[in-house]
């Protein structure tokens, strides 16, 4: 039998914590048998809601802390001063390799500040971006950089392409994924000063399958299959994004409930229109992980309920089964020589 993907599942963190994310890991282990996960935070808490459920115990272990890292709090300091809270023992796990992969919904800023300091990068990644699948009418796109880096370097953005294409091609078999720049019209000239300096120096990448520039209106139609962008522009796309989806769905919703003939309608259309609503729910394709570190650290949203943690957890399966860490390290290691 294949050796269990091992991740250290951050059980406090969260909007929904700890019951959505118990709820989870014990469907994601219920329909995945190659995982095993360390629910990282409370014994208490967590035996608890682990006590509603069925699952197989050999593949889940408790670690217990006594501290939780909140949203609010300052993530540099709050990551050298909460040594026993759930975010920085789950990731010490990772950086000691008895786990494979770090998963949480808690603080951003904490996850981000400590993927760095106790994860580390790989060695010649200058900066690692937080890349969320997004739902496209093609199927995803992967959106790099969304909140890592809000101050991003030309550089840093063809990094973000490099890795962007081999996690397509590894965790969803997109071979030779088409990349492109996020920007105000097609025209090579136009744009800030950033997307100006990239352009080129994306345009010359021979790892890449670089087709120009694209404008927020072609992303939901899928227009290139990796999004690169600065984290402020990839943070607006993306809270934009599902902004405009939950007040659509709402609104149809709303729509079908006006009358009986809309509500007869709505009953004929229901399963069809299910399957594509579901389609275009952020939460079915897991979370988004900081590429570019010495181990898999993922970050869901901070309102992920136990359908999100579940897909973010099979993820790392993928990702661990596939090696992009190392295929990363070859990329880099490659650019350096």
């Amino acid at each position: 039998m294949a050796e269990l993907v091992k991740v250290a599942l951050d059980a406090m963190g969260g909007d929904n914590a700890p019951a959505e994310i118990v709820k989870g890991a014990v469907d994601a282990l219920n329909e995945n048998d190659r995982l095993k996960v360390y629910a990282v935070g409370d014994e208490t808490a967590i035996q608890t809601e682990l006590s509603k459920y069925t699952y197989d115990a050999s593949r889940l272990e408790i670690i217990h802390t006594t501290e939780v890292i909140e949203t609010a709090e300052p993530p540099v300091m709050a990551i050298r001063k909460k040594k026993d809270s759930s975010i920085v023992k789950a990731m010490t796990m990772v950086k000691n390799k008895e786990c494979d992969a770090f998963v949480s919904a808690g603080s951003s800023g904490a996850i981000l500040v400590g993927g760095q300091v106790i994860v580390g990068r790989i060695k010649g990644v200058e900066r690692p971006p937080l890349a969320p699948l997004i739902p496209t009418k093609t199927g995803v796109s992967l959106l790099v950089d969304c909140g890592a880096n809000v101050d991003a370097r030309p550089s840093f953005l063809v990094q973000f392409a490099k890795m962007g294409t081999i996690y397509m091609e590894n965790v969803l078999g997109i071979q030779n994924p088409t990349v492109a720049i996020v920007n105000i019209g097609a025209e090579e000239e136009k744009g800030n000063a950033l997307v100006k300096e990239t352009f080129p120096l994306l345009k010359s990448c021979p790892d890449i399958n670089f087709i120009g520039s694209i404008e927020a209106r072609e992303i939901p139609a899928g227009g290139a299959d990796i999004v690169v962008c600065d984290a402020f522009v990839g943070n607006v796309i993306l809270k934009l994004y599902e902004g405009v989806g939950a007040t659509l769905i709402s609104k149809v919703k709303e729509g079908m409930m006006t009358s009986l003939r809309s509500k007869i309608g709505a009953l004929l259309v229901k399963p069809a229109l299910k399957q594509t609503l579901k389609s275009f729910d952020a939460s079915e394709y897991g979370g988004a992980p900081l590429l570019g570190l010495n181990g898999l650290v993922v970050k869901t949203h901070g309102s992920s309920k136990a359908q999100e943690i579940k897909n973010t957890l099979i993820q790392c399966v993928t990702f661990k089964e596939q090696n992009i860490n190392e295929k990363i390290k070859q990329v880099i290691s490659k650019e350096e020589n």
